[in-house]
């Protein structure tokens, strides 16, 4: 799954076309490196996510096209 795809199903970020840019702006890091919003996700991925201020570690658990809103936050674990 694209990662622009996979951040708006995990409801990480609210739309895909701001999953996008934020790759775009090199804001988006899997792995230790910047990536393009083409990269294809993988379980065991490493994220980390810069909002503003802010930054946050995450590591992908599963990887799925339609997810509940109740489950999107299983799709993931935060690392601290």
């Amino acid at each position: 799954m694209r990662l622009d795809k996979y951040l708006k199903v995990s409801r990480l970020i609210k739309r895909r076309t701001v999953a996008n840019e934020a790759c775009d702006a090199g804001r988006v890091m899997v792995n230790g490196r910047v990536v393009k919003a083409s990269y294809d996700v993988k379980v065991g991925d490493e994220m980390e996510i810069q909002f503003g201020q802010r930054s946050v570690k995450l590591r992908v658990l599963v990887v799925a096209d339609n997810v509940g809103k109740a489950d999107a936050s299983a799709m993931y674990e935060e690392i601290a």
